[in-house]
């Protein structure tokens, strides 16, 4: 998309019908101003709607990814424009949520459009009486699971941007394992 001139696009402010009335009949200077007005009459539409421009549920298409950059979100071109909206607009949620289960989930349904369950955790163990030992600690691995979102689902799952994308939302304290299934895992093997 282009911000460029708009053949046909109307000045809503015309040069030409402000300037003294001395140039409103002469011919020169009402063509010369419209064809100023056809070079700026695309500015001050995208003045007019520049509210709509940061607001990533409104913004044009290929303005997405810059408002990504902003937020330190991350954009896909190749993704369904309305889940790219979604990723940007919860970018800073995103943030909030980062190294937990709930934002590691998050993020690969919006970054990637894949489902994922996390099992296991870090470790942090802890006695409740003062004088005991406290319990073993877990190995803290965490399994990463992950499968396409829909039976007829056009994505497939990327491994190396899955792989990519928990090392950078994973605590650096914990070690991820990733697995990439081909669909759901069965309810019983669930978190």
């Amino acid at each position: 998309m282009s911000r460029a001139a708009v053949p046909g696009l109307p000045s809503r402010y015309p040069i030409g019908e402000q300037l003294p009335a001395l140039y409103a009949d002469d011919d020169f200077a009402q063509r010369f101003t419209a064809g100023l007005d056809t070079v700026l009459a695309p500015v001050f539409t995208t003045l007019d709607n520049l509210p709509a421009y940061f607001d990533p549920r409104l913004a044009p298409t290929d303005f997405l990814a810059w408002l990504a950059s902003w937020v330190g979100g991350s954009d896909d071109a190749g993704r369904p424009t309305a889940l790219r909206r979604e990723a940007v607009a919860r970018a800073v949620e995103l943030h909030r949520w980062r190294g937990t289960r709930r934002g590691l989930v998050e993020a690969l349904r919006l970054v990637l459009g894949v489902s994922a369950d996390v099992v296991g955790g870090g470790t942090a163990v802890w006695s409740r009486t003062a004088g005991t030992e406290p319990a073993p600690a877990s190995s803290g691995e965490v399994l990463v699971r992950v499968w396409p979102r829909g039976p007829g689902t056009a994505y497939a799952v990327d491994t190396g941007r899955v792989r990519a994308l928990v090392d950078t939302l994973c605590p650096v304290h914990t070690l991820c394992r990733v697995e990439i299934l081909p669909g759901p895992p069965p309810a019983t093997e669930g978190s």
